[in-house]
Parts: structure tokens; sequence; C-alpha cells
């Protein structure tokens, strides 16, 4: 399939670019916004919120994390993790621990009712590829490109801090 040349400044008269649906920032906010709503029926039976389904992946990853790596895999500070953490503890998901080592680190541990929650969430990766039309591969790249989208922001940002 042949790929057309994509649209430059030049391209385009300035004002050209000041239009909402020529703005980055404004499609992935959106597709945000209906990924969520998509994964919101898919997570109801889980009795999960998407941010919550979130944390969950990364303990099902690698369990027993302190809160600050928690944070960092999932770029969110303290102030929004630990009322989620609280609400699956709540739950019987998880249990916070102080770690024998050092009394201001937090380790997260999935509970037996953590890890037996993995197996029904196994199906919504493939309702998911499901409901974007998109093709295996298709996901795969657009999720790539995104990782790489969101390491040369951040060096941008970290550049002009």
């Amino acid at each position: 399939m042949a790929r057309s040349k994509l649209p430059t400044l030049a391209d385009h008269p300035r004002e050209e670019w000041l239009r909402l649906d020529r703005q980055l920032c404004f499609a992935l906010y959106s597709s945000s916004l209906a990924m969520t709503r998509i994964y919101k029926p898919l997570l109801a039976p889980l009795g999960l919120t998407y941010p919550q389904y979130l944390v969950m992946l990364v303990l099902w990853e690698a369990d027993g994390l302190s809160v600050s790596r928690l944070g960092q895999r999932l770029s969110l500070d303290s102030g929004t993790l630990t009322p989620l953490l609280k609400r699956l503890e709540a739950l019987g998901h998880i249990e916070r621990r102080r770690a024998s080592d050092d009394e201001r680190r937090v380790d997260i541990f999935l509970t037996p009712r953590g890890r037996k929650l993995r197996e029904p969430a196994l199906d919504i990766p493939g309702q998911l590829a499901c409901a974007s039309a998109c093709e295996l591969d298709e996901v795969i790249a657009l999720t790539q490109r995104l990782h790489q989208l969101r390491q040369q922001l951040n060096r941008a940002a970290d550049t002009a801090a």
C-alpha cells in the first residue's frame, strides 16, 4: 500500500494548524476517552475501574513492587496512586506492607483473590482488539509507536525543564 506524503507546516497556512482535527494532543486525548468507554463494560464483571485494572496489570507482571516503582510504571504520582491502592485493598485484591529493610517503603502484594482475578481478565485484550477493528500487527505497531512518542515527549519535557 502506497504511503501518502504527510502534511507539513509549509503545506498549510499557519491558521490551519490550530484546527482541532489537526491536533495530535486532541487525537490522543479523545482516543483515550473512547478506549476508557470500551473498557468500562469489559471491566464491570471484574469490579474494576480502568485505573485499577492498570494497577492489576502491573502487579500480575511483577508482584511485590514498591509504591514508587508502581507509580513509575504507570506514570502516576503518589497522590493519584494511593487512593487507587486503598480501594484495591478494600476490595481484597492487594495488600500493602511496609518493607522490612526500609520502613519508609511500602510494597504492594496481590492477595489470592487478586491473583485469581487474572484468569477472567485474560479475555479483555482480545475483546478490545475486536472493538478496535484493527489487525493484530496494526495494534502492535501502534502501541510501539505510542511508546516511542511518549519517550520522545518525556525527553523533550525533561530538556525544557
